[in-house]
Protein backbone atom coordinates (compact mmCIF):
# COMPACT_ATOMS: atom_id res chain seq x y z
CA UNK A 1 0.00 0.00 0.00
CA UNK A 2 1.55 3.52 -0.96
CA UNK A 3 2.39 5.84 1.89
CA UNK A 4 0.88 8.86 2.24
CA UNK A 5 2.72 12.45 1.98
CA UNK A 6 4.18 12.96 4.90
CA UNK A 7 2.72 16.91 5.14
CA UNK A 8 -0.64 15.54 4.37
CA UNK A 9 -0.52 13.29 7.56
CA UNK A 10 0.38 15.88 9.77
CA UNK A 11 -1.91 18.25 8.26
CA UNK A 12 0.73 20.56 6.83
CA UNK A 13 2.52 21.70 3.77
CA UNK A 14 6.26 21.75 2.12
CA UNK A 15 6.52 25.97 3.61
CA UNK A 16 5.52 25.08 7.01
CA UNK A 17 8.41 26.24 9.77
CA UNK A 18 9.84 23.47 12.20
CA UNK A 19 7.69 24.86 15.13
CA UNK A 20 4.66 24.34 12.73
CA UNK A 21 5.69 20.83 12.04
CA UNK A 22 5.93 20.09 15.70
CA UNK A 23 2.69 21.73 16.92
CA UNK A 24 1.10 20.01 14.26
CA UNK A 25 2.43 16.70 15.29
CA UNK A 26 1.35 17.18 19.13
CA UNK A 27 -2.14 17.85 17.94
CA UNK A 28 -2.18 14.29 15.73
CA UNK A 29 -0.09 12.36 18.55
CA UNK A 30 -2.90 13.97 20.94
CA UNK A 31 -5.83 12.92 18.74
CA UNK A 32 -4.90 9.07 18.08
CA UNK A 33 -3.08 8.67 21.05
CA UNK A 34 -4.06 4.58 22.69
CA UNK A 35 -5.35 6.22 25.95
CA UNK A 36 -8.37 8.10 23.92
CA UNK A 37 -8.90 5.57 21.18
CA UNK A 38 -8.64 2.37 23.31
CA UNK A 39 -8.82 -0.88 21.04
CA UNK A 40 -8.81 1.05 17.84
CA UNK A 41 -6.58 -0.45 14.80
CA UNK A 42 -7.22 2.63 12.95
CA UNK A 43 -6.25 5.14 15.14
CA UNK A 44 -3.20 2.99 16.43
CA UNK A 45 -1.56 2.86 12.77
CA UNK A 46 -2.76 6.84 12.29
CA UNK A 47 -0.58 7.21 15.85
CA UNK A 48 2.38 5.33 14.31
CA UNK A 49 1.96 7.22 10.63
CA UNK A 50 2.01 10.32 12.78
CA UNK A 51 4.95 9.61 14.57
CA UNK A 52 6.84 8.26 11.15
CA UNK A 53 6.50 11.53 9.21
CA UNK A 54 7.40 13.43 12.34
CA UNK A 55 10.86 11.38 12.59
CA UNK A 56 11.77 12.90 8.65
CA UNK A 57 9.89 16.10 8.88
CA UNK A 58 11.67 17.19 11.86
CA UNK A 59 15.05 15.85 10.64
CA UNK A 60 16.36 18.78 8.14
CA UNK A 61 18.83 16.45 6.05
CA UNK A 62 15.53 13.79 6.03
CA UNK A 63 13.67 16.56 5.17
CA UNK A 64 15.49 18.09 2.59
CA UNK A 65 15.86 14.55 0.65
CA UNK A 66 12.04 14.18 1.12
CA UNK A 67 11.57 17.34 -0.41
CA UNK A 68 13.61 16.68 -3.59
CA UNK A 69 12.68 12.64 -3.79
CA UNK A 70 9.93 11.88 -1.99
CA UNK A 71 9.78 8.77 -0.10
CA UNK A 72 12.49 7.57 -2.72
CA UNK A 73 14.72 9.77 -1.32
CA UNK A 74 14.34 8.06 2.34
CA UNK A 75 15.76 4.44 0.77
CA UNK A 76 18.45 3.79 2.67
CA UNK A 77 17.94 6.58 5.54
CA UNK A 78 18.04 5.25 8.68
CA UNK A 79 14.55 4.88 9.43
CA UNK A 80 12.44 2.95 12.49
CA UNK A 81 9.92 0.56 11.40
CA UNK A 82 6.40 2.43 13.52
CA UNK A 83 4.30 -0.75 12.16
CA UNK A 84 6.73 -3.05 14.82
CA UNK A 85 7.06 -0.66 17.26
CA UNK A 86 4.33 -0.27 20.66
CA UNK A 87 3.68 2.70 22.16
CA UNK A 88 5.35 3.28 25.20
CA UNK A 89 8.44 2.81 22.87
CA UNK A 90 7.19 5.98 21.09
CA UNK A 91 7.05 7.38 24.15
CA UNK A 92 11.02 6.66 24.88
CA UNK A 93 11.43 8.03 21.34
CA UNK A 94 10.04 11.20 21.48
CA UNK A 95 10.35 11.79 25.29
CA UNK A 96 13.50 14.10 24.60
CA UNK A 97 12.00 15.61 21.74
CA UNK A 98 9.15 17.26 23.54
CA UNK A 99 10.56 17.11 27.30
CA UNK A 100 8.67 15.44 29.57
CA UNK A 101 5.30 16.34 29.11
CA UNK A 102 5.40 14.51 25.61
CA UNK A 103 7.23 11.67 27.66
CA UNK A 104 4.28 11.47 29.71
CA UNK A 105 2.29 11.47 26.80
CA UNK A 106 3.39 8.39 24.95
CA UNK A 107 3.96 6.39 28.10
CA UNK A 108 0.18 6.44 28.64
CA UNK A 109 -2.10 8.37 31.29
CA UNK A 110 -0.15 5.23 34.36
CA UNK A 111 3.04 7.05 33.57
CA UNK A 112 6.13 6.66 31.54
CA UNK A 113 9.03 8.59 31.90
CA UNK A 114 8.43 11.96 32.59
CA UNK A 115 5.90 10.33 35.50
CA UNK A 116 8.49 8.02 37.13
CA UNK A 117 11.25 10.07 35.87
CA UNK A 118 14.95 8.81 34.56
CA UNK A 119 16.15 8.12 38.17
CA UNK A 120 13.07 6.75 39.47
CA UNK A 121 11.41 9.75 41.30
CA UNK A 122 7.84 10.99 40.35
CA UNK A 123 7.93 14.07 38.15
CA UNK A 124 5.13 16.83 37.15
CA UNK A 125 3.39 16.15 34.09
CA UNK A 126 1.28 18.98 32.38
CA UNK A 127 -1.94 17.86 31.07
CA UNK A 128 -3.28 17.07 27.90
CA UNK A 129 -4.48 19.78 25.62
CA UNK A 130 -8.25 19.66 24.23
CA UNK A 131 -9.54 20.82 20.65
CA UNK A 132 -12.78 21.93 19.87
CA UNK A 133 -15.04 23.67 16.68
CA UNK A 134 -16.56 26.90 16.71
CA UNK A 135 -18.75 27.49 14.31
CA UNK A 136 -18.82 31.52 13.10
CA UNK A 137 -20.94 34.02 10.92
CA UNK A 138 -19.41 35.99 8.39
CA UNK A 139 -20.78 38.76 10.82
CA UNK A 140 -18.74 37.07 13.66
CA UNK A 141 -15.73 37.19 11.42
CA UNK A 142 -16.36 40.51 10.48
CA UNK A 143 -16.87 42.18 14.32
CA UNK A 144 -15.57 39.62 16.57
CA UNK A 145 -17.34 37.98 18.83
CA UNK A 146 -17.92 36.14 22.06
CA UNK A 147 -19.06 32.75 21.83
CA UNK A 148 -20.39 30.04 24.32
CA UNK A 149 -18.05 26.64 24.30
CA UNK A 150 -19.57 23.73 25.76
CA UNK A 151 -17.34 20.63 26.11
CA UNK A 152 -16.79 17.27 28.03
CA UNK A 153 -13.03 16.88 30.30
CA UNK A 154 -11.53 14.53 31.98
CA UNK A 155 -11.32 16.60 35.25
CA UNK A 156 -9.87 15.16 38.86
CA UNK A 157 -12.26 12.95 40.46
CA UNK A 158 -13.40 14.34 44.20
CA UNK A 159 -14.12 11.37 45.44
CA UNK A 160 -10.78 10.51 45.48
CA UNK A 161 -9.14 13.67 44.91
CA UNK A 162 -7.53 12.20 41.52
CA UNK A 163 -5.55 9.64 44.04
CA UNK A 164 -7.78 6.31 41.94
CA UNK A 165 -7.31 4.59 45.18
CA UNK A 166 -10.59 4.49 47.40
CA UNK A 167 -10.88 6.58 50.44
CA UNK A 168 -8.73 5.85 53.06
CA UNK A 169 -6.61 3.88 50.82
CA UNK A 170 -3.06 4.28 49.48
CA UNK A 171 -1.60 2.79 46.31
CA UNK A 172 1.09 0.07 46.69
CA UNK A 173 4.61 -0.26 45.63
CA UNK A 174 4.85 -1.77 42.30
CA UNK A 175 6.35 -5.37 43.37
CA UNK A 176 7.74 -5.81 39.68
CA UNK A 177 10.04 -2.33 39.79
CA UNK A 178 9.94 -1.53 43.47
CA UNK A 179 8.46 1.56 42.62
CA UNK A 180 11.19 3.02 40.11
CA UNK A 181 8.85 2.69 36.83
CA UNK A 182 11.49 0.97 35.42
CA UNK A 183 12.67 -2.81 34.45
CA UNK A 184 15.98 -3.65 33.20
CA UNK A 185 16.37 -7.06 31.39
CA UNK A 186 19.74 -8.52 29.62
CA UNK A 187 20.17 -7.82 25.81
CA UNK A 188 21.92 -10.98 23.89
CA UNK A 189 24.86 -12.53 24.81
CA UNK A 190 24.14 -10.96 28.30
CA UNK A 191 26.40 -8.01 26.55
CA UNK A 192 23.92 -5.55 27.09
CA UNK A 193 20.98 -4.50 29.10
CA UNK A 194 17.62 -2.62 28.12
CA UNK A 195 15.77 -0.58 30.44
CA UNK A 196 11.88 0.07 29.25
CA UNK A 197 8.94 0.79 31.05
CA UNK A 198 7.40 -1.64 33.44
CA UNK A 199 4.45 -3.55 32.23
CA UNK A 200 3.00 -3.60 35.48
CA UNK A 201 2.54 -0.44 36.89
CA UNK A 202 3.23 1.17 33.20
CA UNK A 203 5.58 3.48 34.80
CA UNK A 204 3.81 4.78 37.65
CA UNK A 205 6.06 2.81 40.39
CA UNK A 206 2.75 2.08 41.96
CA UNK A 207 -0.08 -0.07 41.77
CA UNK A 208 -3.70 0.75 43.08
CA UNK A 209 -5.32 -2.15 45.08
CA UNK A 210 -8.44 -0.68 45.97
CA UNK A 211 -9.42 1.36 43.48
CA UNK A 212 -12.17 4.49 44.01
CA UNK A 213 -15.35 3.15 42.91
CA UNK A 214 -16.15 6.69 41.04
CA UNK A 215 -13.40 6.17 38.78
CA UNK A 216 -12.59 2.75 38.60
CA UNK A 217 -8.92 3.79 39.60
CA UNK A 218 -8.44 6.23 37.21
CA UNK A 219 -8.12 9.15 39.13
CA UNK A 220 -10.28 10.97 36.76
CA UNK A 221 -14.18 11.62 35.45
CA UNK A 222 -15.52 13.01 32.57
CA UNK A 223 -16.93 16.65 33.17
CA UNK A 224 -18.90 18.66 30.94
CA UNK A 225 -17.39 22.61 31.05
CA UNK A 226 -19.01 25.88 29.75
CA UNK A 227 -16.88 28.57 29.15
CA UNK A 228 -17.13 31.96 26.56
CA UNK A 229 -14.14 32.49 24.62
CA UNK A 230 -13.59 35.52 22.51
CA UNK A 231 -12.99 35.35 18.49
CA UNK A 232 -11.45 38.21 16.94
CA UNK A 233 -12.35 40.11 14.17
CA UNK A 234 -10.84 38.23 10.89
CA UNK A 235 -9.91 34.84 11.84
CA UNK A 236 -10.15 32.27 8.85
CA UNK A 237 -11.57 28.79 8.22
CA UNK A 238 -9.13 25.98 10.15
CA UNK A 239 -7.50 28.76 12.36
CA UNK A 240 -7.28 28.06 16.11
CA UNK A 241 -7.89 30.23 19.41
CA UNK A 242 -5.79 28.83 22.25
CA UNK A 243 -7.89 29.00 25.70
CA UNK A 244 -4.66 28.63 28.49
CA UNK A 245 -5.78 26.17 31.34
CA UNK A 246 -8.90 25.08 29.73
CA UNK A 247 -7.15 20.76 28.98
CA UNK A 248 -6.49 18.42 31.39
CA UNK A 249 -5.81 18.30 34.81
CA UNK A 250 -1.77 17.90 34.83
CA UNK A 251 -0.40 15.10 37.53
CA UNK A 252 1.85 14.96 40.15
CA UNK A 253 1.70 18.68 40.90
CA UNK A 254 1.93 19.61 36.97
CA UNK A 255 -0.18 22.60 34.86
CA UNK A 256 -3.63 21.77 33.16
CA UNK A 257 -3.56 21.75 29.51
CA UNK A 258 -5.23 24.15 26.99
CA UNK A 259 -8.26 24.32 24.81
CA UNK A 260 -7.78 25.03 21.02
CA UNK A 261 -10.90 26.71 19.35
CA UNK A 262 -10.64 25.75 15.54
CA UNK A 263 -13.17 27.83 13.33
CA UNK A 264 -15.37 26.58 10.94
CA UNK A 265 -17.28 29.15 8.75
CA UNK A 266 -21.21 29.26 8.41
CA UNK A 267 -21.98 29.62 4.89
CA UNK A 268 -23.65 32.68 4.13
CA UNK A 269 -26.47 32.83 1.62
CA UNK A 270 -25.39 35.52 -0.80
CA UNK A 271 -21.30 35.96 -0.14
CA UNK A 272 -18.53 34.36 -0.18
CA UNK A 273 -14.73 35.00 1.68
CA UNK A 274 -11.97 35.74 -0.79
CA UNK A 275 -9.20 36.47 1.33
CA UNK A 276 -10.09 39.50 2.89
CA UNK A 277 -12.52 40.63 0.35
CA UNK A 278 -16.28 39.52 0.15
CA UNK A 279 -18.15 38.25 -3.41
CA UNK A 280 -21.25 39.04 -4.51
CA UNK A 281 -22.74 37.59 -7.50
CA UNK A 282 -26.03 39.64 -8.39
CA UNK A 283 -28.69 38.98 -11.38
CA UNK A 284 -29.74 41.85 -13.52
CA UNK A 285 -31.65 41.67 -16.57
CA UNK A 286 -29.85 42.52 -19.92
CA UNK A 287 -32.24 45.55 -20.29
CA UNK A 288 -30.33 46.52 -17.24
CA UNK A 289 -26.95 45.66 -18.83
CA UNK A 290 -27.63 47.21 -21.92
CA UNK A 291 -29.27 50.80 -20.37
CA UNK A 292 -27.83 51.07 -16.90
CA UNK A 293 -29.08 50.52 -13.66
CA UNK A 294 -28.89 50.78 -9.90
CA UNK A 295 -29.51 47.74 -8.37
CA UNK A 296 -29.82 46.35 -4.83
CA UNK A 297 -26.53 45.03 -2.98
CA UNK A 298 -26.21 42.65 0.32
CA UNK A 299 -23.31 43.69 2.54
CA UNK A 300 -22.60 42.41 6.02
CA UNK A 301 -24.15 46.08 7.13
CA UNK A 302 -27.18 46.07 5.05
CA UNK A 303 -28.62 46.67 1.54
CA UNK A 304 -26.40 48.83 -0.22
CA UNK A 305 -27.34 50.77 -3.71
CA UNK A 306 -24.40 50.38 -6.63
CA UNK A 307 -24.80 52.04 -9.89
CA UNK A 308 -24.56 49.26 -13.39
CA UNK A 309 -23.70 51.62 -16.54
CA UNK A 310 -24.86 51.32 -19.38
CA UNK A 311 -23.03 48.75 -22.13
CA UNK A 312 -21.94 46.49 -18.97
CA UNK A 313 -21.28 43.27 -19.91
CA UNK A 314 -21.97 39.49 -18.52
CA UNK A 315 -19.40 38.87 -15.59
CA UNK A 316 -18.26 42.39 -15.24
CA UNK A 317 -16.48 42.82 -11.72
CA UNK A 318 -17.62 46.24 -9.48
CA UNK A 319 -15.54 47.10 -6.34
CA UNK A 320 -17.18 48.70 -3.32
CA UNK A 321 -14.81 50.02 -0.71
CA UNK A 322 -13.96 48.89 2.89
CA UNK A 323 -17.02 46.43 2.58
CA UNK A 324 -14.96 43.35 3.23
CA UNK A 325 -13.24 41.53 6.50
CA UNK A 326 -10.79 43.49 8.68
CA UNK A 327 -7.30 41.58 8.38
CA UNK A 328 -6.59 39.72 11.74
CA UNK A 329 -2.69 41.34 11.74
CA UNK A 330 -2.81 44.64 9.86
CA UNK A 331 -6.63 45.49 10.99
CA UNK A 332 -7.23 47.05 7.11
CA UNK A 333 -10.42 46.22 5.85
CA UNK A 334 -11.19 44.62 2.53
CA UNK A 335 -13.73 45.33 -0.29
CA UNK A 336 -16.82 44.05 -1.27
CA UNK A 337 -16.57 42.58 -5.03
CA UNK A 338 -19.99 42.79 -7.22
CA UNK A 339 -20.28 40.39 -10.31
CA UNK A 340 -23.05 41.10 -12.19
CA UNK A 341 -24.46 38.08 -13.98
CA UNK A 342 -26.71 38.88 -17.17
CA UNK A 343 -29.62 36.64 -17.09
CA UNK A 344 -31.68 36.14 -20.60
CA UNK A 345 -35.66 35.86 -20.57
CA UNK A 346 -36.86 32.47 -20.98
CA UNK A 347 -40.08 33.38 -22.57
CA UNK A 348 -40.84 36.55 -24.12
CA UNK A 349 -44.83 37.81 -25.03
CA UNK A 350 -45.51 38.59 -28.64
CA UNK A 351 -44.89 42.06 -27.67
CA UNK A 352 -41.70 41.80 -26.63
CA UNK A 353 -40.52 39.74 -29.35
CA UNK A 354 -41.57 42.41 -31.98
CA UNK A 355 -39.51 45.07 -30.27
CA UNK A 356 -37.12 42.96 -30.04
CA UNK A 357 -37.28 41.58 -33.95
CA UNK A 358 -37.25 45.42 -34.08
CA UNK A 359 -34.51 46.40 -32.80
CA UNK A 360 -32.08 43.46 -34.41
CA UNK A 361 -32.66 44.85 -37.28
CA UNK A 362 -31.41 48.23 -36.07
CA UNK A 363 -27.95 46.24 -34.57
CA UNK A 364 -25.04 48.01 -35.23
CA UNK A 365 -22.43 45.05 -35.39
CA UNK A 366 -19.82 48.23 -34.91
CA UNK A 367 -21.30 49.12 -31.40
CA UNK A 368 -20.17 45.77 -30.37
CA UNK A 369 -16.27 45.34 -30.99
CA UNK A 370 -16.25 41.83 -28.69
CA UNK A 371 -18.07 40.27 -31.38
CA UNK A 372 -16.65 42.14 -34.05
CA UNK A 373 -13.57 40.88 -33.58
CA UNK A 374 -14.85 37.38 -32.81
CA UNK A 375 -16.08 36.77 -35.97
CA UNK A 376 -13.58 38.09 -37.97
CA UNK A 377 -10.73 35.87 -36.42
CA UNK A 378 -13.20 32.88 -37.08
CA UNK A 379 -13.42 34.16 -40.94
CA UNK A 380 -9.38 34.39 -41.32
CA UNK A 381 -9.67 30.64 -39.29
CA UNK A 382 -12.10 28.57 -42.42
CA UNK A 383 -9.72 31.01 -45.03
CA UNK A 384 -7.11 29.55 -43.63
CA UNK A 385 -8.53 25.98 -43.20
CA UNK A 386 -9.67 25.94 -47.12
Amino acid sequence: MAKRDYYEVLGTNRNSSADDIKRAYRRMAMKYHPDKNPDDKDAEARFKECAEAYEVLSDPEKRKRYDQFGHDGLRGASMHDYSRVDFNDIGDMFGDMFGDMFGDIFGGRGGGRAAAGRGGGRRAARGYDLETTVELTLEDIANGSEKTIEFTRQDTCQGCSGSGSAKGKTPTTCPTCGGNGQVQRAGLGGFFSMVSTCPKCRGAGQIITNPCKKCKGQGLVAKKRTISVKMPAGVHEGQGVRVGGEGEPGRNGGPRGDLYCYVRVKAHPFLMRDGNDLVATIPISFTQAALGATIDVPTLEGTRQLRVPPGTQHGSVFRIKGQGLVDLRTRRKGDELVRVAVEIPRALTSNQEKLLQAFAETEDKNAMPESKGFFEKLKKHLENDS
